[in-house]
């Protein structure tokens, strides 16, 4: 009966979700309706104490559902429509229809069987963990996505020693704040006068976990799965032969600190789990900071940036020669603090640094590393196997927000008097030469790879979120269109486009893709960019509004599971792990194609983020982060050589321009 009720519930209004956006390489959620506020008087241990438990809603969440076939497939060939031309819609149309009625359906009722025999998870789960843990490229560029912290609104609290000793201290306050279970559960508010109140959390905390989600549900509330908050402290991934490990202990009480490619470990709780006190941080990251020690010739973090089977071999020849001591201080560190030399010289530069900076200050396995350059600018580096985003984006608010509203720390504080040189321990590493040259090989390796990387960003400052909701168009509709119109006046064509969508609304959901081509966008951009003069204004107005309505749609659909991606993703996963042999509609050229994201994109705006960035994920793609802001929009682009950046942001400004002209009612040349 529970099961129905919450079909019914969540055919009838989850309709009413907004855009619950995550990305790819950058998944995260936000929203100005979440808040997390909570009581003050939560002590030096804790962020806050949440009166309903972090966890309270975890076990009602409602489950992801597995689509009907017959609207995965009617989905993937509208999303093929734009990107095909007549035979080869014919040809795909074909495939796909012996596909639904032959062994697709076959694949597709063991997939149900299978999600209906493991209620405690989602159907995506364990194959999602499995296609990036068996990835064997590079973690660096293919991966690992960065998002920067906005600078500290008092300039003189962006010391490099004031602010990394804050950004410490909030970040285990945040972590104690979790395992206590008192940090606020992710929630979700349609109605935050009705929901995000003292009365309601007083009155929801009493109703049996079991049940909780329906109570949230009735006020328009919707929590999120949170499954993925114990992976953020004490993880990283293991590099291992065709498929790597994660690794999560809650035992480590030390920091890893990085500085000149040397790594350094201390204490940042005591026997008790308590934190040490700030002026100790501050003491031990003074002393870390003035160490004279030279950059070592052989920095080992530089081999988390290998090939994976490449680093598991050299990982095993560090244990054979001794490192397994230092080895396990470095895997289960509560978190990673990159300490740089260097100072900031614009976005550009910030982009750079954060999303792989010289490959040697950096250990890209942690599940999270806090970057901190010379001037105090900070970002956040993350691994992706292990989670979407979502977890490291309400760390990151978390933490800006209590480092510039409540530090422990300012330019005026006195470090401790403590013996920082017993306290802090530099690792050393005991390297044969077969180790030597796999660092120097390394290097090398890293070097060529961030050497093809370009990347450019653009603000438009005509016009933003306040302007388009006034004409009732959908602010990431928009975006979206302006990157298609972008890529049409450059290269003449659609193409494949990914956008990542969160599914955080149900049980260890991950992300579900969005695809910003459509028929709509394709004959919008093509109006705009190909026939200018041969449409009205009105008319123009019109075409931007269809495409409005159907990327609302096709995101609404996506924030609840029903895309089309994921599906064949798993009946796929599937067909492999059975050993039959891979079925026809996966062997479509259109297949592969859809799948080569030459436009990977992804949204976010935070008060705590200044931008996020990611690499293409393939040689001949844009990677797109991008924010849409009351009165402005803003892209954080990348590119490969076979791509021109700087041309595309170019086209991308001015589609934005001839959208903004158009509505307001002024005709384009």
């Amino acid at each position: 009966m529970m099961a129905g009720l919450l079909s019914t519930q969540y055919n009838s209004t989850l309709s009413k979700l907004k855009l619950l956006r995550n990305n790819p390489a950058l998944s995260a959620l936000t929203n100005t309706q979440r808040k997390y506020s909570s009581k003050d008087g939560a002590g030096i241990e804790y962020l806050h104490r949440s009166v309903v438990p972090t966890m309270h809603y975890q076990k009602s969440l409602p489950r992801l559902p597995v689509p009907k076939l017959e609207d995965t497939i009617q989905r993937y060939l509208a999303a093929q429509g734009p990107l095909l031309n007549e035979e080869q819609y014919s040809n795909t149309e074909k495939v796909a229809q012996d596909f639904q009625s032959g062994v697709g359906k076959q694949l597709h009722e063991e997939l149900v069987a299978l999600d209906k025999k493991n209620k405690h998870t989602s159907y995506i789960s364990a194959p999602w963990f499995d296609m990036y843990l068996s990835a064997r490229e590079s973690v660096v560029l293919n991966f690992n996505p960065f998002m920067s912290f906005n600078p500290d609104p008092k300039p003189e609290y962006n010391d490099q020693l004031v602010r990394g000793t804050n950004m410490v201290c909030s970040a285990i306050r945040f972590m104690k704040t979790l395992s206590a279970g008192l940090l606020e559960p992710e929630v979700f508010h349609l109605n935050p006068a009705k929901s995000d109140t003292d009365s309601f959390k007083r009155l929801i905390r009493w109703v049996p976990p079991s049940i909780s989600w329906f109570g949230a549900y009735m006020v328009n509330a919707y929590p999120l799965d949170m499954s993925q908050y114990f992976r953020l402290f004490n993880s990283t991934r293991i590099p291992k032969y065709k498929r790597d490990e994660l690794l999560t202990g809650d035992k480590g009480r030390h920091l890893l600190i990085i500085r000149r490619g040397n790594l350094y470990v201390f204490d940042v709780l005591d026997r008790d789990g308590n934190l040490i006190k700030s002026a100790e941080v501050q003491a031990h990251l003074k002393y870390i900071l003035s160490d004279p020690t030279q950059a070592p010739s052989f920095p080992l973090g530089v081999l988390t940036s290998e090939n994976r089977d490449t680093w598991a071999g050299l990982r095993q020849k560090l244990l054979d020669a001794g490192n397994g001591e230092a080895l396990h201080l470095v895997d289960t560190a509560l978190f990673c603090l990159c300490l740089d030399e260097e100072v900031m010289r614009d976005h550009i530069h910030i982009s750079h640094n954060m999303l792989h900076g010289d490959g040697c200050n950096r250990w890209y396995d942690k599940s999270f590393s806090i970057i901190l350059a010379k001037d105090g600018q900070a970002a956040i580096n993350f691994e992706h196997s292990w989670g979407d985003g979502v977890a490291v984006l309400r760390f990151q608010n978390e933490v800006f927000k209590d480092t510039t509203e409540k530090p422990v720390v300012g330019p005026g504080s006195q470090p401790a008097a403590v013996d920082s040189s017993s306290a802090v321990c530099r690792i050393e590493f005991k390297l044969n030469e077969e180790l030597k040259a796999g660092i120097t090989k390394a290097k090398e390796n890293f070097r060529a790879a961030v050497s093809k990387l370009t990347i450019d960003a653009m603000e438009f400052k005509k016009g933003g979120k306040e302007q388009l909701k006034k004409k009732k168009l959908s602010p990431d509709a928009i975006a979206q269109l302006a990157f298609q119109m972008g890529f049409l006046r450059q290269y003449g064509q659609m193409v494949a486009t990914y956008e990542s969508c969160s599914t955080a609304a149900f049980k260890h959901g991950r992300t579900e893709t969005i695809r910003p081509a459509t028929i709509h966008t394709k004959r919008c951009a093509k109006a705009f960019v190909e026939q200018p003069g041969q449409h009205t204004v009105e008319q123009l107005q019109g075409l931007l509004n269809e495409c409005s309505k159907y990327h609302g749609q096709l995101t609404k659909e996506a924030a609840m599971g029903q895309g089309f991606d994921r599906h064949l993703f798993a009946m796929r996963y599937l067909a492999n792990s059975k050993g039959m042999a891979l079925p026809s509609f996966y062997q479509d050229p259109a297949y592969a194609a859809i799948n080569h994201n030459i436009l990977s994109t992804s949204t976010l705006t935070s008060p705590a983020v200044s931008l996020g960035g990611f690499a293409p994920v393939v040689p001949d793609g844009f990677g797109v982060g991008y924010g849409v802001h009351d009165e402005w929009i803003g892209c954080n682009v990348s590119s490969y050589p076979a791509r021109n950046v700087h041309e595309f942001l170019k086209c991308v400004h001015k589609s934005l321009e001839d959208i903004f002209t158009v509505l307001d009612g002024k005709p384009i040349h």
